[in-house]
């Protein structure tokens, strides 16, 4: 089983829509996927039109086991499961600061799945909190989307800045381009060096398109809704590079 988490400290960066094309792209190879909605938002869960039951929350998602179990959904592709967030998800920082090994619950709750799921997928919320710890030890590459752009980049220097300080393992850690417009000089500028800030960066960039804004309209990956398109091809490409780089990483 391999985790692969999709981060950033900010929102906006076309996080959410990479994960869902991807693990999409994941099941398509035959491959059991579960995708885990950690945002409270439910960005995720809402593409898959999925809801959470009501009597699943944070207290229970921390629980892990049965509790977990029974309440992964199957979605509409084969191969594909949710874990769909709930808005009380907000609050898992505070209840996992009352735990004991309060770092290092998410890694616990998801080893039984082992023997289910070759890949989970983990669509986490921006900032950096006591969940996002638990994310960056419990995942065996963490995917960060980084926009083009200062402000972007900025974003990745300070989580690489928070690894050193903090003893994580730098090593999981890889950057890509979403959302680029390469009209504009200060796109182009960032894609084409090789060293920004970046050394263990993805080459293949993810273009700016309606039709990825457009999958909040038809809610279902583009990657299964118009696999010829640019964007599909894209993320195609990206799945690629990702599988080269978990092909790299021990057995687990």
């Amino acid at each position: 089983m391999k985790i692969l988490a999709f981060y950033n400290i900010k929102g906006g960066v076309g996080k959410t829509a990479s994960c869902v094309n991807l693990a999409y792209l994941a099941a398509a190879e035959r491959a059991p996927t579960l995708l885990c909605d950690l945002d409270p938002q439910g960005s995720a869960s809402y593409y898959f039109r999925i809801s959470a039951s009501p009597k699943f929350d944070s207290r229970k998602f921390l629980k892990g086991g049965r509790k977990i179990a029974k309440n992964i959904k199957g979605t509409d592709f084969e191969h594909l499961d949710l874990l769909p967030s709930d808005l009380s998800f907000r609050h898992l920082d505070i209840l996992l600061d009352d735990r004991k090994r309060s770092r290092r619950r998410l890694g616990e709750l998801l080893r039984p799945l082992a023997d289910q799921y070759r890949y989970i997928f983990l669509d986490c919320p921006p900032n950096i909190t006591l969940m996002s710890e638990n994310v960056f030890l419990a995942a065996d590459c963490i995917f960060v989307p980084v926009i083009p752009t200062v402000l972007s980049v900025r974003t990745l220097e300070q989580l690489q800045v928070f690894f050193r300080e903090g003893g994580y393992d730098h090593r999981r850690l890889w950057a890509f381009f979403p959302m680029v417009e390469k009209r504009k000089g200060m796109h182009r500028h960032f894609l084409a060096d090789p060293e920004l800030t970046m050394p263990r960066r993805l080459q293949t960039a993810i273009p700016y398109l309606s039709e990825i804004e457009k999958m909040g309209f038809y809610r279902q990956p583009l990657t299964h809704h118009r696999p010829a398109s640019p964007g599909s091809a894209a993320y195609r490409a990206l799945w690629g590079e990702m599988q080269a780089v978990m092909d790299g990483l021990p057995a687990s």
